[in-house]
């Protein structure tokens, strides 16, 4: 019998379909986890104000004051709608920080510089936690996936996975501060400010797909919150035996 004559059973059929599941859940719990394309909108729209503003009139208080009013009005949207405000909120913190750096210092540039000091040390926590075999991206991750630490010591095909995504991570943001940092001292604002902006978006969406990448062909997660709620069943259930083996009582 060839493999083509060879019946094909439920398991095998299952197969495709586990791994499209898969994949499905690792890209839901990487748009919860990173924002996905709202996420992202609110990240940009801040310096896109910024500097479109300084670009035409070269006033710092003006462009500053606007791309802190619309971080505010996307958080107040966000709060209207009920939805989820932790990546609007940082984005208006990090804004605030941006502001109060170029107020101090009259230098429009400062706006993006505890932005990119973010990033930078964001970029080493990456490398840093993955030499320590502890990938930063597990920690994120880990309880999106209902996995928690488990990935540590009870799937080591995952943890092998979340090291790889946070190289990639951590690659990646190093490669942006390498091209932003230099540009910091020499460029003038406003081309320095356009560059930033252009590359807010496609070093993330890299990070994500190889992230994506990683965990889809990773074994499926561990979900420990269903252990426990096995567990707590069974306990229950090993107790209600208990007392009706004391009282005499068969169990229904």
């Amino acid at each position: 019998m060839t493999s083509l004559d060879k019946p094909t059973t439920d398991q095998d059929a299952q197969a495709p379909q586990d791994a499209q599941a898969s994949k499905e859940v690792t890209e839901a719990a990487l748009f919860e986890a990173f924002g996905g394309l709202r996420g992202m909108i609110e990240t940009v729209v801040p310096g896109l104000l910024f500097v479109t503003i300084f670009t035409i009139n070269k006033d710092l208080h003006v462009s500053a004051i606007a791309a802190l009013a619309v971080s505010l009005v996307l958080v107040a949207v966000r709060l209207i709608r009920r939805d989820t405000v932790k990546h609007a909120f940082s984005g208006v913190f990090g804004v605030a920080f941006g502001v109060v750096f170029a107020m101090m210092t009259g230098n429009a540039k400062d706006f993006y510089l505890p932005g990119m000091l973010y990033t930078l040390g964001l970029a080493l926590a990456y490398l840093i936690t993955t030499l320590a075999g502890v990938p930063l991206i597990g920690l994120i991750l880990g309880p999106v996936f209902k996995e928690n630490l488990s990935w540590r010591t009870r799937n080591p095909g995952r943890k092998k996975a979340y090291a790889k995504a946070s190289l990639a991570w951590g690659l990646i943001l190093l490669a942006k501060c390498a091209i932003l940092f230099p540009m910091y001292w020499w460029a003038d604002t406003t081309k320095f400010g356009w560059v930033l902006v252009a590359l807010k978006i496609p070093p993330f969406l890299l990070a994500v797909y190889l992230t994506w990448m990683f965990l889809a062909k990773a074994p499926p997660p561990i979900d420990v919150f269903a252990e426990i709620e096995a567990e707590e069943r069974a306990e229950k259930e090993r107790k209600a035996a208990a007392a009706a083996a004391q009282s005499g009582t068969p169990e229904a």
